[in-house]
Formats: structure tokens, C-alpha cells, sequence
């Protein structure tokens, strides 16, 4: 675990820096954009393994590599470090969705790709979805409204099949609230549980479920089958 973290990143003698660096030349730096990220990337692998209350400075350090004088140049503490790393994480799988789905110009052909990505992303490194959806909860109120605004952008954007002509009768307001809930409740039961794989073979059952509020149950078959393809 974390080994990604840890990529190309090796230890040193003293809490300053990395091997080849002296106490002199490594005190005088910053931390660089690389360093910020690696500790970031170490910090959701730290959590993700362990879990956020027994991960530790200590542990984001062992996983990448550097030391303490790299990790408070530019964080305060190893909450502030989640906070920042959540952010990080998250627009990281934004990016990702956003390419995923740009080619796409139906409503059904962007969730089915953005959730796919998704479900992708969490096949190939399960502990930062762990980070990400799970340990939240213990990282307290301003990591969870972060993660409140995190899907109410996926509410909003499930919402707007609501404005597709021809579309049939409207859900009721609470659809892509409970669309959106039913998904997360899911994907964090099994990543709760340890599961490291296995995310997007949910895929089918997720279309069926958005899409059948808002076009039915021939629609919501259809996508499904379109989801195993």
C-alpha cells in the first residue's frame, strides 16, 4: 500500500529532505509542488490503509519517503494535511470524469462514463476511495462538508435529465438526492468492508437506478445492458 506515494522518493539522514540533500542545503528549501503532492498522495494512502484516526504524521511520512521538515513547511498538522488531501483527491477524479465524459452528449452517455471512471478509479486503488468516502466521517464537520458539496454537484448534474424534452413525468425533488445516496451507500459499504476490487461490475445496476426515476423501466433496462456491454 502506498506504493504509488512512495514512487521515486527516498529517505534521507536527517528530517530535512531527501537522500543527497545535507541539513545546510535542504533547510534553506521549500517544499515543492512535488513534494506537496506526495505528501498529499501519502496522506489519502496513510488513511485509507489504517484509517484516519490511527494514521499519523508519522505513517504519511514512512509511506512516501520524507521527512518531518518537508511535511510542516507546509502543513500544520495532520488534519489540515487530510483537509487539503481530500480537496486534492477529489479534484483529481473531477479531472478524470471530466475527460471520461466530454466526448459523450447524452445525459445517459456522461453518467454511464463519469460513473465508470469512478468505479475504475476505486478498482485500481481502493484505499484512496477508503480516504475518500469512508474515513471521512472520522476526519470531522469540515472534511464532511466537503464531501457534502462533493455530491451535491453529482445531485445537480443527475437533476438536470429533469430538462430533457420529451423526458416523460418528473420524480419528485428528493430522486437525485436519494439517487445519489443509494450509489454512495453502496460503494462505501464495500469499501468499509476491505473490498479492493470488484467496483465496476456495479455499474449496470447503478444506470438502472438513476436512470429509471426520470425514463422508466424500458429505458433503465436498456441503459443496463448498454452498462454490461
Amino acid at each position: 500500500m502506498g506504493e504509488r506515494a512512495a514512487s521515486g522518493v527516498l529517505a534521507g539522514p536527517e528530517e530535512t529532505g531527501t537522500v543527497g540533500e545535507t541539513p545546510h542545503t535542504s533547510a534553506l528549501k521549500l517544499v515543492t509542488a512535488s513534494k506537496r503532492d506526495t505528501i498529499l498522495e501519502g496522506m489519502l494512502h496513510a488513511v485509507g490503509s489504517v484509517g484516519y484516526e490511527a494514521a499519523s504524521v508519522r505513517t504519511v511520512l514512512d509511506l512516501t519517503g520524507l521527512y518531518r521538515q518537508a511535511f510542516y513547511d507546509n502543513f500544520a498538522d495532520k488534519e489540515s494535511c487530510y483537509l487539503e488531501a481530500f480537496d486534492f483527491g477529489v479534484e483529481r477524479l473531477d479531472g478524470l470524469v471530466a475527460a471520461t465524459t466530454a466526448p459523450e452528449e447524452s445525459w445517459q452517455g456522461k453518467l454511464r462514463a463519469g460513473l465508470a471512471a469512478l468505479l475504475d478509479a476505486l478498482d485500481r486503488d481502493a484505499d484512496v476511495g477508503r480516504a475518500l468516502i469512508v474515513e471521512v466521517h472520522a476526519a470531522g464537520p469540515e472534511a464532511l462538508s466537503k464531501r457534502t458539496a462533493a455530491m451535491r454537484r453529482v445531485t445537480d448534474f443527475i437533476d438536470s435529465a429533469r430538462q430533457i424534452p420529451g423526458r416523460g413525468e418528473s420524480p419528485p425533488p428528493i430522486a437525485p438526492e436519494g439517487i445519489v445516496a443509494g450509489i454512495h451507500a453502496v460503494v462505501h459499504a464495500r469499501l468499509a468492508t476491505g473490498a479492493n476490487e470488484g467496483f465496476r461490475e456495479l455499474l449496470p445496476e447503478f444506470m438502472y437506478f438513476a436512470v429509471l426515476p426520470y425514463f422508466g423501466s424500458d429505458a433503465a433496462e436498456q441503459e443496463m445492458e448498454a452498462a454490461r456491454a
